[in-house]
């Protein structure tokens, strides 16, 4: 993933010889290897090319689901918020047809006439008069309910191709991260088709099969929360990583630290992303276990600081929840949740 991976190529260089001609054959399923470029390079930068497109990939479907989810809550208030407005001008609909039909049967007498033969003139002059101020209100009252009805009608229009929209851009992004697995697995096979001293080689430089870190360390997190997150990350470790997933029994990077903070009772966005500005942003020098350590500059890759300059953090497909440098790839930024 990124520059990390990109570290001193001797371990590739015993055995390389042996082989050019089966990565000659190879490199036409993922991109052709430049005559001047070594071929273990050339298969280091494609996957970890494809491990940062899948991340991406990942992290942009996390975005449209989230979204997604927001809209169907704002559909569904809108929905009932029509409803009530519905029965509001039903009930009015009602109250004004009965007095319609009132005055439509008094229309037929001379309203002179009327207020001779009344019992008293005055109740019905007074009666009159607060009919007519109670039809002209409920007729303003039910104009405006009727002008609100047509709003919330097109809010919910509008909510609704949003999530159409969103629909689409998620299966868009469905379809690229199938693209990008089928990418995976071809680099996959090339690697597993190496001899072993290569493969051994390659799984050292790029981490996967490291066990000479040092320990985390004895530092403290800043807050209990930070401190229940790292108990909770750490329980985690050894778990696969999963496309979209956010626990217990996967994780993708951004799903960890949610799933993790979500233990010590603190709520975190979605994605890596917008999990950037969770908290307090501050130097790495001063991180902490339980900060949240952002990779690259379109930050789509994060991690948590578990102290002794290592992150435990889910990597990428195939790999599970472990322990890493926290200079593993380009930092770009820390929070402190």
């Amino acid at each position: 993933m990124g520059s990390h991976r990109r570290l001193a190529p001797s371990g590739f260089d015993r055995g390389a010889g042996a082989a050019v001609s089966f990565l000659s054959v190879a490199a036409a399923a993922v991109g052709a290897v430049p005559a001047a470029a070594a071929p273990h390079d050339d298969t280091r930068a494609t996957v970890d090319r494809l491990y940062e497109q899948a991340e991406k990939a990942t992290e942009a479907y996390n975005a449209a689901d989230e979204r997604a989810d927001e809209l169907r809550e704002e559909v569904g208030t809108a929905r009932d918020r029509i409803a009530r407005g519905q029965q509001r001008v039903n009930s009015l609909r009602d109250s004004l047809g009965s007095l319609a039909g009132a005055q439509y049967r008094e229309g037929g007498i001379d309203p002179s006439l009327v207020l001779l033969l009344s019992d008293d003139p005055d109740d019905y002059l007074d009666h009159a008069s607060r009919l007519d101020r109670l039809t002209a209100h409920q007729a303003g009252e039910l104009k405006e309910l009727r002008h609100a009805m047509r709003e919330l009608a097109q809010e919910r229009e509008e909510a609704a191709e949003k999530l159409r929209e969103l629909d689409r851009s998620r299966k868009a992004v469905a379809a690229h991260k199938k693209t990008v697995e089928r990418k995976l697995a071809t680099a996959r096979r090339l690697l597993n088709s190496l001899p072993e001293a290569e493969r051994d080689a390659y799984g050292r430089a790029s981490r996967s099969g490291r066990g000479d870190l040092p320990g985390p360390g004895s530092a403290t997190a800043a807050s209990g929360r930070g401190s229940a997150a790292v108990a909770a990350a750490r329980s985690a470790l050894g778990k696969p990583y999963i496309w979209g997933a956010n626990g217990p029994s996967g994780f993708d990077c951004s799903g960890l630290m949610q799933w993790s903070y979500a233990q010590a009772g603190v709520s975190l966005p979605r994605t890596s992303q917008a999990q950037r500005y969770a908290g307090r942003q501050i130097p790495l020098s001063e991180a902490r276990p339980g900060d949240l350590v952002v990779y690259r500059g379109d930050a789509s890759h994060v991690g948590m600081y578990m102290g002794n300059g290592q992150v435990i953090h889910a990597p990428y497909p195939g790999a599970p929840v472990r322990y890493d440098p926290v200079g593993m790839m380009p930092v770009s930024s820390v929070t402190r949740v």
